[in-house]
């Protein structure tokens, strides 16, 4: 549980608009950077939370802003862009919000007349290509994306957008989740819905394979390995990430369910969005569904538990026979994005925390197939406390049997601390500042690590209380969690949701 309490109110910095910076800033460390940490930290998240006088309402409808610390020799520098996606390059051309987003309906033109307008209704959906959530490395590019067919090539050194890839052209999905897995000779799996047979939904696995000596572009050879029924022919449930094996690939659907009559009708409805087609079946449960990876085959077994919102694996491995699927659960089937519109994240502490009471309740919970268990052990669990944004070793223990993981505390929504999680013996460890507010953890290994946990875990911080500098790129021993260095900047940086430590 958290420490500390936010009378003050300083997370409401995390969501107010910043500027770009038309060139990177030196950071003024404090501690001793490893001479080791060579690289960068890439982050995505929302950088603009309104265009002109129209404001966006939900916190995954911030412009896609792209955030980069750079590590050399003991120096550290920040640098930040806006994504130049569709949405952002319109907006700003039109000076309003042009697209839809998440949570915010884009009103038609007001200049244009009434018939353009009718008929720009009947022109079907024009979907959102703002790629805020995640970044992650595809043969030798990387891309920015969000939860739909359009993921954005940006280059790692300048943060210059480089082009929109329509993932639809390629492979049959509607979008992909911004959680791909991606293994150590560079194949990239990921998950999406689609059309199946006789227009029923189902939920397809995509394998991108490494970059080959021809030196074309992986996405051009991508391919679906293995496709899961949807449990409702019209009703997709919403998905975020998916476990994987060395063997297995473990796909949960959970009750958050996507109505698609509403979805198709709601855009032709005034001023409906994403928010708007989501629905609750309040009596499935959640549905665990496993495929062997090589042979792309279902296995002939589904597990059924009590109803929870998942967002996150921790990690997935098998161990004699049994897989072991770790998840940051949130109990019960109501959508836990009703919480997050920027109305409530912004409220004063005592109106935030009387939200967060009301809201499903986090729990880290272990899964243990095919053992039948009358309920999950819980690995991790506090009074309105999540341990979410999980991090592990990935590039070791992905997918197969493992100790640690990091994760971001959130205290009734509003994150707080960094924990470490041993995940046998439950043992914690905590960092935490007065009135900081971090971001998830990013682990990154020592290059002659013998252990697990040898190395560093990487969190932007915002201090909007310290004066001059009010944020840092914060780094911690993995071990105890003890601070070994901080560079701090004299911007505030906004929330980031995901990214990933580039080495040099």
């Amino acid at each position: 549980p958290s420490r500390v309490e936010h009378p003050a109110g300083g997370y409401k910095k995390l969501f107010e608009t910043v500027e770009e910076l038309s060139s990177p800033v030196t950071a003024h460390v404090t501690g001793r950077i490893p001479t080791w940490l060579r690289g960068s930290l890439l982050r995505c998240g929302p950088g603009l939370f309104e265009v002109g006088a129209e404001p966006f309402y939900h916190l995954f409808d911030g412009q896609a802003l792209l955030h980069k610390f750079d590590f050399k020799e003991g120096h550290v520098t920040y640098h930040r862009r806006f994504v130049r996606t569709d949405a952002y390059v319109r907006a700003m051309t039109e000076k309003r919000i042009v697209i839809t987003e998440f949570g915010t309906y884009a009103y038609p033109d007001p200049c244009k007349n009434i018939f353009s307008r009718f008929f720009s209704y009947f022109k079907g959906v024009e979907v959102t290509d703002n790629a805020l959530v995640n970044v992650y490395p595809v043969g030798e590019d990387y891309y920015a994306c969000t939860e739909t067919n359009f993921i954005t090539k940006i280059n790692p050194d300048t943060l210059e957008t480089v082009k929109q890839v329509d993932l639809c052209k390629y492979v049959s999905v509607n979008g992909a989740t911004a959680h791909p897995h991606v293994e150590n000779d560079g194949t990239v799996y990921n998950i999406g819905n689609c059309f199946g047979k006789n227009f029923a939904l189902a939920y397809n696995i995509i394998r991108i394979p490494p970059l080959q000596a021809d030196k074309e572009d992986p996405i051009n050879k991508s391919e679906v390995v293995v496709q899961f029924p949807c449990s409702d022919r019209f009703k997709p449930s919403s998905l975020h990430s998916f476990g994987l094996t060395s063997n297995y690939i473990v796909f949960v659907e959970t009750p958050v369910k996507i109505n698609l009559f509403k979805f198709l009708s709601s855009w032709s409805l005034w001023g409906a969005n994403y928010m708007d087609c989501f629905e609750s079946n309040e009596t499935m449960g959640v549905w665990l569904h496993v495929a062997e990876k090589k042979k792309g085959r279902l296995l002939n077994i589904k597990y059924r538990t009590s109803a929870f919102n998942l967002f996150h694996h921790i990690n997935t491995y098998e161990d004699n026979g049994f897989l072991i699927v770790d998840l940051c659960t949130w109990k019960g089937f109501e959508f836990v994005y009703n919480y997050l519109y920027l109305a409530n994240l912004r409220a004063n502490w005592e109106e935030v925390k009387r939200q967060a009471e009301k809201a499903p309740q986090p729990e880290a919970r272990r899964y243990v197939l095919p053992l039948h268990l009358d309920k999950p052990e819980v690995i991790f669990s506090g009074p309105r406390h999540a341990f979410e944004f999980p991090q592990i070793n990935y590039k070791k223990y992905g997918g197969k049997l493992y100790t640690y993981t990091y994760g971001l505390g959130l205290n009734h929504f509003v994150p707080d601390r960094l924990c470490k999680l041993n995940v046998k013996t439950k043992e914690t460890w905590v960092w935490q500042g007065g009135d900081s507010y971090p971001s998830e953890p990013i682990f990154v290994s020592h290059p002659d690590a013998l252990e697990e946990d040898d190395g560093v875990v990487l969190s932007i911080v915002i201090n909007p209380g310290a004066g001059p500098k009010p944020a840092f790129l914060l780094i911690l021993n993995a071990k105890d969690m003890s601070e070994v260095a901080r560079a701090e900047v004299e911007v505030n940086i906004p929330v980031t949701f995901h990214g990933l430590f580039k080495r040099a």
